[in-house]
C-alpha cells in the first residue's frame, strides 16, 4: 500500500479518535492526514458514528427492537436527559432492545433499566443479567451430529488448521474444483456462485491482489455473522487464509461494524494466535473498523470506505475481481461464505452439497420477532418458516406475516409458511432470501408500522448517491406516512408507488434502492385489507 494509500485509509480512523465531527476537526485531521479538508467533511458527515459524537447511547429503532419496546427505551432516555437518539439497526434483533453504549451494544434494554441509571448514561446496563462482554444470551438448537453443519456454531475453536494444510496439499485448482462443486453461493444476500469469483481473481493479470471479508453486518433481522466471529472466529481466519493462498492475495481486509466491539477482540485474538502458529506468513491481515452506514454492505462501496472515502457504490462493470480495493483484483466474501470454505476443503464439494435441499448447503437463519427463542440456527438451505420456527421454540401467538430475508425482502402472508426458504423459491415468489434474517410478526404489532419501519430504515440509509434512490425512499415513506389513515382515499394516495418502485429497480445503481419499494409493494399486495380493502399494486 502507498503511503497515499495509507493516508486515505487512515481518515476515519484519525476522525474517530480527534473525537468525531467536532468544531474544527476536520481542519486539524486533514492536515495531519494530507488530504482536502472538503474530504475529511464529506467523509465524516457520511458515517453517523462520526457525525453524532455527541450520541453517547443509541437505541435501535429497527422492526424487531420496536416490536420489543424501543419507542419506550428511546423516549424513557430523553426524558432523562440522556444523550441519545435511534439508530437504525445494531445487529441485535435476537436480544431486542438494543442499545449501542459508545461502542458497546447491550442486550435487552428495558425502560425500567433507562430509570434505574437516573440520567447517567455510563450506568446504563443490561437488564437481563447478561454480560457486558457477550450478546449471546438466546438459546440454540440441540445438534446431535456435528458432521451434517457446515459451521457447527456449538463446536470447540479448531486450531489445528487443519483445512489450511490440507488445501496447501490439494493446490489451488482443486481447491476451486471443490468450491464450484460445492454450489457455495454467496451467504451476504446475493447468492452468487463463489466459484466464479475465485477463478476472476486468479486469473487476473495483476499481481497485486486483496482478501476483504465483509462483515458489516446491519441488515434489519440479521445478527448470524455476529455470531460466526464470535463463536468460530477459527473458520473465518482459516478461511481468509486459504482463499488469500488460492488467489494469489498478499493483503487480508477484514472490514468490521463499528458496533462489532467484542467481534472484534475475539477475531484480533484468533489473528494473533494463528500468525504466532507460523500458519500466516507470507500474509497481512488488517482490521478495520466501519463507523455506522448500512450502505457499506454492498461490497463496492465498502471498498471505497476502506479507502477511506464515503461509502458510495461503484458503477458495474468493472467487477471487484478485476478492479476493486485500490484498483486492484479483490475477492470480497460476507462472513458466513467464507466460513464455509474450511468444512468444504476438509470434507469436499459435495458433502457440502448434500446438506441443502433443492440448493447446496446448510444456512444460518436468524429468526426475530414473535417466537419464543430467537437466535440464529443452522439448518439446511430450503427449510419452511414452520421448521425453523420449530427450531426457535415456536410462535409467539397466530403467525399473521413474516419477512423472510431482511427489510430488503419485504413481507410474506402466513399463508406461505410452506415456502422453502431458499434463493430460487423466494424469488419466484416475488421476494427474496437475502441475508436470511427472518422476522415473524403476529397481529398484536401492526402491519403498517412494520412497513413504516422499513422505509425509515431504506430512507435513513440511503446513501443519496443516485436519484431514483434519494428520491424515491423519501416518497415513498413521505406518501405512506402522512396519507396513510388519513380521510385520503388509500387507492388514490398511492396511485404512483407501482411507477415510484419501477423506477428506483430500474435506475439504482445498487441494490437499496432496487429493495426499498418492497416492503410497501408486498404489503400492498398481500394484505390488500390493510390498505383500502383491495390490492392497489399488481
Amino acid at each position: 500500500m502507498s503511503d497515499e494509500h495509507d493516508a486515505k485509509h487512515a481518515l476515519p480512523d484519525a476522525l474517530q479518535q480527534a473525537g468525531g465531527l467536532r468544531k474544527g476537526v476536520p481542519r486539524q485531521v486533514a492536515e495531519e492526514i494530507g488530504v482536502p479538508e472538503a474530504h475529511a467533511h464529506g467523509v465524516g458527515t457520511f458515517f453517523h458514528l462520526l457525525a453524532r459524537p455527541d450520541a453517547k447511547l443509541r437505541v435501535c429503532t429497527g422492526l424487531s427492537c420496536r416490536m420489543a419496546g424501543a419507542d419506550g427505551v428511546l423516549k424513557a432516555a430523553r426524558e432523562a436527559g440522556m444523550p441519545v437518539e435511534g439508530v437504525s439497526c445494531l445487529a441485535g434483533c435476537d436480544v431486542a432492545p438494543a442499545v449501542l453504549r459508545e461502542r458497546r451494544v447491550l442486550p435487552e434494554v428495558r425502560v425500567e433499566d433507562v430509570q434505574a441509571a437516573k440520567g447517567d448514561w455510563k450506568a446504563l446496563v443490561s437488564r437481563g443479567g447478561l454480560s457486558e462482554q457477550s450478546w449471546h444470551g438466546h438459546v440454540w438448537p440441540e445438534k446431535p451430529d456435528s458432521e451434517g453443519l457446515a459451521l457447527d456454531l456449538h463446536g470447540e475453536i479448531d486450531r489445528s488448521a487443519a483445512a489450511l494444510r490440507r488445501a496447501e496439499e490439494l493446490g489451488p485448482e482443486a481447491v476451486i474444483g471443490a468450491i464450484e462443486a460445492s454450489g457455495l453461493q454467496g451467504r451476504g444476500g446475493a447468492g452468487f456462485p463463489a466459484h466464479i469469483k475465485w477463478k476472476s481473481v486468479r486469473a487476473q493479470a495483476e499481481e497485486r491482489r486483496y482478501i476483504v471479508l465483509n462483515a458489516d453486518e446491519g441488515e434489519p433481522g440479521t445478527f448470524k455473522d455476529r455470531e460466526v466471529l464470535m463463536r468460530r472466529p477459527d473458520r473465518v481466519v482459516e478461511g481468509l487464509a486459504i482463499a488469500a493462498r488460492v488467489v494469489g492475495a498478499q493483503e487480508v481486509w477484514l472490514y468490521l461494524r463499528g458496533e462489532f466491539e467484542v467481534p472484534w477482540r475475539v477475531v484480533e485474538e484468533t489473528v494473533a494466535e494463528f500468525r504466532k502458529a507460523g500458519l500466516l506468513d507470507g500474509l497481512e491481515f488488517h482490521l478495520h473498523a466501519g463507523q455506522g452506514a448500512y450502505i457499506c454492505g454492498e461490497e463496492t462501496a465498502l471498498l471505497e470506505a476502506l479507502e477511506g472515502k464515503r461509502g458510495m457504490p461503484r458503477h458495474k462493470p468493472p467487477f471487484p475481481t478485476e478492479v476493486g480495493l485500490w484498483g486492484k483484483p479483490t475477492l470480497i466474501h460476507n462472513v458466513e461464505t467464507i466460513a464455509c470454505v474450511p468444512g468444504i476443503v476438509m470434507r469436499g464439494g459435495a458433502w457440502f452439497r448434500g446438506l441443502g435441499r433443492a440448493e447446496p448447503g446448510s444456512k444460518l437463519y436468524c429468526v426475530s420477532g414473535h417466537v419464543k427463542r430467537p437466535g440464529t440456527y443452522e439448518l439446511p438451505l430450503g427449510v419452511t418458516l414452520d421448521e425453523l420456527v420449530e427450531a426457535a421454540g415456536g410462535y409467539v401467538g397466530e403467525l399473521f406475516a413474516f419477512s423472510p430475508g431482511g427489510a430488503s425482502s419485504g413481507f410474506l402472508p402466513a399463508s406461505e409458511r410452506g415456502l422453502p426458504l431458499d434463493f430460487k423459491s423466494l424469488s419466484e415468489a416475488g421476494s427474496m432470501l437475502g441475508s436470511a434474517g427472518v422476522v415473524v410478526l403476529n397481529d398484536s404489532y401492526s402491519l403498517r408500522e412494520a412497513v413504516l419501519d422499513q422505509l425509515r430504515f431504506f430512507e435513513a440509509e440511503s446513501c443519496g448517491q443516485c436519484a431514483p434512490c434519494r428520491i424515491g425512499t423519501h416518497y415513498l415513506r413521505d406518501a405512506f406516512e402522512r396519507r396513510m389513515g388519513t380521510d385520503t382515499d388509500e387507492t388514490d394516495a398511492l396511485r404512483n408507488v407501482s411507477e415510484a418502485a419501477w423506477q428506483m429497480n430500474e435506475g439504482s445503481i445498487c441494490g437499496l434502492g432496487q429493495a426499498a419499494p418492497l416492503p410497501l409493494t408486498s404489503s400492498l399486495k398481500h394484505f390488500p385489507e390493510a390498505f383500502g380493502g383491495k390490492e392497489t399494486v399488481s
